[in-house]
């Protein structure tokens, strides 16, 4: 089957940084669906895994490393214990980083972290939702807490980076379900207007400082950037949420005059660790498919590159690391 991978970890620009390949088509057992892949969408945790790191220099992996986590797809083929999905089943997922990932033909994926593709979409703007939906409910709701119902309603929300893919989901997520006062941080024309088509109440420039109190903060972003901020900008027993890793040790004690709470999201964690709550990504998978079929959620992509091919994905990653990337960048079809 066809695929693009790594055998090396390389700057974008490099020949090697992503290649065509042909590789095996996998099999499937216990809970794995088989999944044919047909469209990915392309995110900042690609460009990470993909670019060098500190010590991985001459790093050569023996077998191709495959990239990718958003996809949509037909279930293929089903291992005998699965329950959830059955052969001709069409469905969207973000998958797993410790497996190989959406950038290939065919592909191996727990059903327990996979839902029902929505019935208004097509494959493409299917694929732009899973990893950046998830993350965003997840954060949200299950790591700070905010209720689904709206009990917090009328309580104020920072959104830093309100344009990108996660921010895009989080500010609809957060005026339509926590019926929360958004106010979204972006800088050019078109990121802002993006902001307010999702229903932010107000538009800041991250690019200025930030002024007044929120109850809640997002930062989806660099985290380092803003810490230091984090105590001026957030309201006593306010909480703070974090997708993005610090580079450097912080200190906490900044935070400790306003009881601040800190969360931090993993959306991996679940699958990585396998934990016994797994198939909630799952429900929550099902559950916003039904939000876009109900016009609650709308879809976030915004860009559609091409098929699926080393070309076009090392296009996709420059753009995201150029980092004026608005909404998501997606791929379709295979050559």
């Amino acid at each position: 089957m066809k695929a693009v991978g790594l055998y090396k970890y390389l700057p974008i620009d490099h020949p090697e940084a992503l290649l065509d390949l042909e590789v095996e088509e996998p099999g499937p057992a216990g809970r794995d669906l088989l999944v044919e892949v047909k469209a990915v969408s392309v995110n900042p945790v690609d460009t990470k895994r993909r670019a060098p790191k500190p010590g991985s220099s001459g790093t050569v992996e023996t077998t191709p490393k495959i990239l990718g986590w958003d996809a949509a797809g037909v279930v293929r083929s089903a291992g005998r214990d699965c329950v959830l999905f059955k052969p001709g089943d069409e469905v969207y997922y973000a998958g797993s980083v410790i497996r190989q990932g959406s950038n290939s033909q065919f592909q191996l994926v727990d059903e327990r972290i996979v839902g029902r593709k929505p019935a208004s979409m097509n494959f493409a703007q299917a694929a732009a939702m899973p990893l950046t939906t998830l993350t965003a409910w997840e954060l949200m709701f299950d790591r700070m807490g905010i209720s689904l119902a709206g009990a917090q309603a009328g309580r104020s929300m920072l959104i830093l980076g309100g344009a990108g893919g996660v921010g895009s989901i989080a500010i609809q997520l957060a005026k339509k379900l926590a019926k929360l006062k958004v106010t979204a941080s972006a800088s050019r024309v078109e990121s802002i207007d993006w902001c307010k088509q999702l229903g932010a109440d107000q538009v800041v420039d991250h690019r200025q400082p930030i002024e007044g109190e929120y109850d809640y903060v997002l930062c989806l972003s660099s985290t380092d950037a803003y810490w230091n901020s984090f105590p001026k900008i957030t309201k006593p027993q306010g909480k703070i949420g974090l997708i993005v890793r610090t580079t450097r040790p912080v200190d906490l004690q900044i935070l400790h005059d306003k009881s601040i709470t800190t969360c931090l999201e993993g959306m991996f964690t679940r699958s990585t660790f396998q934990t016994a709550d797994m198939e909630a990504q799952h429900a929550l998978l099902d559950e916003v498919a039904g939000l876009i079929e109900a016009g609650v959620v709308i879809g976030t992509l915004k860009q559609n590159l091409g098929t699926i091919n080393a070309a076009n994905l090392r296009r996709a990653h420059q753009l995201l690391e150029e980092g004026h990337v608005t909404g998501k960048l997606v791929l379709e079809g295979w050559a």
